[in-house]
């Protein structure tokens, strides 16, 4: 399978998940092409100042691989800075956030995958 750049599901989305600010998500994988594994699979996109809001994950765990840009990441309450090339994962039951703390937007791929 290919999918070109145009033929990829695009949405923006206002206060992700309480968060501040739009997210623009390019979806990679659309929920049916997960074959019940998981339920995201997406190039994000925040501009200066937006955020993915604190949220716990309960049956599923999640990854972002940080491709440009800088932020602030917050797991279970402990704030890391991060930039192009880190990587983190929030496991099952453990809560986090992301917040683009820098002048050029913050994108990353996201990866949420069920337990």
């Amino acid at each position: 399978m290919l999918k070109h750049n145009n033929e990829l599901k695009q949405e923006s989305v206002d206060s992700l998940r309480g968060g501040k600010g739009t997210t623009g998500i390019i979806h990679l994988l659309e929920k049916d092409q997960f074959h019940n594994k998981g339920r995201l699979f997406s190039h994000m996109k925040l501009k200066p100042g937006v955020s993915i809001g604190y949220h716990k994950h309960e049956g599923d765990f999640e990854g972002y691989y940080i491709l440009n840009g800088e932020g602030t990441y917050t797991e279970d309450d402990k704030k890391y800075s991060v930039k192009a090339g880190d990587f983190t994962l929030t496991e099952v039951g453990h809560s986090h956030g992301i917040e683009n703390t820098g002048t050029k937007d913050l994108e990353f791929i996201a990866l949420v995958l069920f337990e």
